[in-house]
């Protein structure tokens, strides 16, 4: 959810406690987990091929803009296209009803928890949905808004649910401008089991795989471990969580992924500010101190915020050539690549997502083959997903050794728009490789040139 400038946004994001009229969130008691006689029955069959998180190719979905109809059976029309990209999860945007109440028209402002928004199908229709990406090995997780509702949502009427001021009146999130919705207070219990009771319905009901978690660092990190091990007794289920945030907390809470803000600034600051290429090695270092293994930054050029607020990735990296070469960065530095829906297209206009802006798939299709080719190469070499990382930049070029066993990747990026030559690294000269995205065999000597944000990877 996005309605002001992006900056303002995660500048609050880093704060999980903040105070308002004398009330503040905390994290509470998680003594009591939610009563399992008040679960529906599982539909479906419980996806048994969720991929391990460091195998995970994310593609977010806006409803409103991937089909004409802008509706659930639309992206259905066209998840082949979404299968042959390489893709094992899709992340759905929110899925349900719209408050009309200071509206502004934003999926993020959720009416009901357990309802899907009649603009888009109804449950069948997600379901279907489901079961079709299932059957392509393709995991469906669904984003979730826990951190507040539309004023308009039945909860409002249990007022102890919400944050309110000194004079009593619910208010909206503290230091932000969401104007169209009223802050939950997840100091009461109740509440708290409502919510889960509400993520466990999904699960059960359209057998979705897990979720992405909107504005996860303005939510204790207690209300988290409380709802994640509920999620996780859920019977023969794997569940996929991914929080919208950066706090550290989130992984032990029981989140596998949550997002690489400072990567994907450092991307954009090198392409549009020149700064030196060097600094991504330790941009990617400090993003992973500190937090347990096995779990892993969302690393992406787009999402929907971006793609609405500040630009698409043609605008953000300098054109079709350098929107590739920063998603080679985004996807073999390490961490999870996410694909916005569009970008493998190069859509060049920006898409809103409280209105609907249909994406023309005709765009570009020879950059929808690169994005393959990257995707294919990533999924069939370890050292692309899981290899120890060895740092040869310099200012212009982006170049990194990852090695897992025998298998090493060499990934070589000129982030400029002009040609720029390579001093090859003394390690490196006269070794033998196959360059993956021709098959060509390569020898390495003293140095290469590059073109304008040309881009290898070197594979042996």
């Amino acid at each position: 959810m996005k309605i002001f400038q992006f900056n303002i946004r995660f500048l609050l994001l880093f704060f999980s406690v903040w105070l308002v009229g004398g009330c503040q969130k905390t994290d509470p008691d998680t003594t009591t987990d939610p009563p399992v006689l008040n679960d529906p029955m599982q539909y479906g069959i419980p996806f048994k091929e969720i991929p391990v998180t460091s195998d995970i190719v994310m593609y977010e979905i806006n409803e409103r803009a991937f089909s004409v109809a802008g509706t659930l059976t639309g992206i259905l029309s066209r998840i082949d296209s979404i299968d042959v990209l390489g893709v094992n999860v899709i992340w759905l945007m929110p899925i349900h009803p719209i408050g009309k109440i200071n509206t502004v028209n934003s999926p993020y402002c959720i009416q009901n928890f357990t309802e899907v928004n009649p603009e888009y199908g109804n449950l069948e229709d997600l379901r279907k949905l489901v079961e079709e990406a299932h059957k392509r090995k393709i995991s469906v997780i669904l984003d979730w808004a826990a951190n507040h509702t539309s004023w308009d949502n039945p909860w409002i009427q249990n007022k102890a649910w919400y944050t309110q001021d000194g004079n009593g009146n619910i208010i909206h999130p503290a230091g932000t401008n969401w104007q169209d919705v009223a802050d939950l207070n997840f100091d009461n219990a109740e509440m708290r089991l409502e919510m889960i009771k509400s993520m466990k319905y999904w699960v059960l009901q359209a057998n979705v795989d897990g979720f992405r978690c909107d504005a996860a660092d303005f939510i204790p990190f207690a209300f988290w471990k409380q709802a994640i091990d509920s999620l996780r007794k859920i019977p023969n289920r794997n569940i996929i969580m991914l929080a919208e945030g950066a706090r550290k907390d989130h992984f032990n809470a029981g989140f596998e992924m949550n997002f690489g803000w400072d990567f994907f600034n450092k991307n954009k600051n090198v392409f549009k500010n020149n700064q030196s290429a060097s600094g991504y090695f330790e941009t990617h270092q400090s993003e992973y101190v500190g937090i347990p293994t096995g779990v892993h930054r969302l690393r992406f050029t787009s999402n929907h915020d971006e793609c609405a607020w500040d630009d698409t990735p043609l605008g953000l990296f300098n054109g079709k050539a350098g929107s590739m070469a920063a998603f080679v960065l985004t996807a073999y530095v390490g961490g999870i690549p996410l694909i916005y829906n569009g970008q493998e297209v190069g859509c060049p206009v920006k898409l809103p997502f409280f209105s609907k802006s249909p994406i023309n798939w005709t765009t570009n299709p020879d950059m929808m083959q690169h994005y393959k080719k990257l995707i294919a190469i990533r999924a069939i070499n370890p050292a692309a997903r899981l290899g120890t990382l060895e740092n040869f930049s310099t200012t212009d070029i982006a170049a990194f050794r990852r090695k897992s066993g025998n298998n090493e990747v060499l990934i070589l990026v000129n982030v400029r728009s002009t040609n720029k030559s390579y001093s090859i690294s003394s390690v490196l000269q006269n070794s033998n490789w196959k360059d993956g995205m021709t098959d060509e065999n390569t020898t390495l000597g003293s140095s290469i040139n590059l073109n304008p944000f040309e881009y290898k990877i070197l594979i042996k």
